[in-house]
């Protein structure tokens, strides 16, 4: 890939503004995705931005919804994006982050590595006037013969069930939660099974964001989460229920530069559903 991307993974919403207004060769290269509800991109989105439909980021089957989808079914979304592993992607949604750290996961998982995240989303681009428009978008591929892409998949930022029951006893290891409490705990029961995977420490991802600075990412969350054990010295794996809230988790970790993080896309939708998986009640 060639190395013109100067853009931070968090991106303030004025440093977006202000380089769609320049004339910097990036500008050309970037492929802004909207997660957005459908109706909300009608009415107003960043100009430019494509609306993506997180449907397409799942494999949608049951149990686990949420997991990882067939590569055919990436290689059609990214084949309509026109992708060709140049671009550099700028990702935002309308609910603080969760479906755009999703998207951002997956572009780790096909090895791409060039992305931002604007931080507090459309809530931030809106609330902050900056401009927008409501015409539908469509990337045209630079090159109209390709018509298919052919990606691969990094395993490393995948873990399996398989993979967390051989790490539950391994102390380089942390596993995140970012269910809520009441699912952390057992008392709202959402598979057969009720509770957390033994030693995983919760923190709901609605915490690390912060509704008064229209919904970026919280100052100081990473002294939180060293509070409860998650750092950088450690090896995480975050999940949630399908792993959606989990991608605005897995985002923060890396925003906080934290090397090693992987997402369980099978999520307690899985978990919770399999004989084998081990589980606990406490809350502690």
């Amino acid at each position: 890939m060639t190395e013109n991307n100067n853009l931070p993974l968090i991106l303030e919403p004025e440093a977006l503004e202000t380089l769609l207004a320049s004339d910097q060769p990036l500008k050309d290269n970037l492929i802004i995705i909207d997660l957005c509800n459908p109706q909300l991109y009608r009415q107003a989105h960043v100009p430019g931005a494509i609306s993506v439909n997180p449907a397409r980021l799942v494999a949608g089957t049951l149990p686990a919804r949420g997991k990882l989808p067939p590569v055919s079914q990436l290689e059609a979304l990214f084949g309509e994006l026109g992708y060709t592993g140049e671009e550099h992607f700028i990702v935002y949604d309308d609910e603080g982050g969760g479906w755009a750290g999703r998207f951002i996961w997956t572009l780790d998982v096909i090895g791409h590595k060039h992305y931002s995240y604007l931080n507090g989303g459309i809530h931030a681009w809106l609330k902050e006037k900056h401009p927008v428009e409501s015409q539908l978008n469509q990337r045209a591929s630079a090159d109209a013969s390709i018509q298919t892409v052919s990606l691969n998949i990094d395993d490393s930022v995948i873990a399996s069930s398989d993979f967390i029951i051989d790490s539950l006893d391994n102390p380089e290891f942390v596993i995140w939660d970012a269910r809520s409490p009441e699912e952390y705990s057992g008392e709202k029961v959402m598979a057969q099974k009720a509770g957390h995977i033994p030693g995983a420490v919760n923190f709901e991802w609605t915490r690390a964001m912060d509704p008064q600075r229209n919904y970026r990412i919280k100052n100081g969350v990473e002294s939180e989460l060293a509070a409860i054990g998650i750092n950088g010295d450690k090896r995480i794996i975050t999940h949630c229920q399908g792993h959606h809230r989990s991608g605005f988790t897995y985002l923060v970790a890396k925003s906080l530069g934290f090397s090693n993080v992987r997402a369980y896309d099978g999520s307690w939708s899985e978990w919770g559903n399999l004989p084998n998986t081990p589980v606990s009640l406490s809350t502690s």
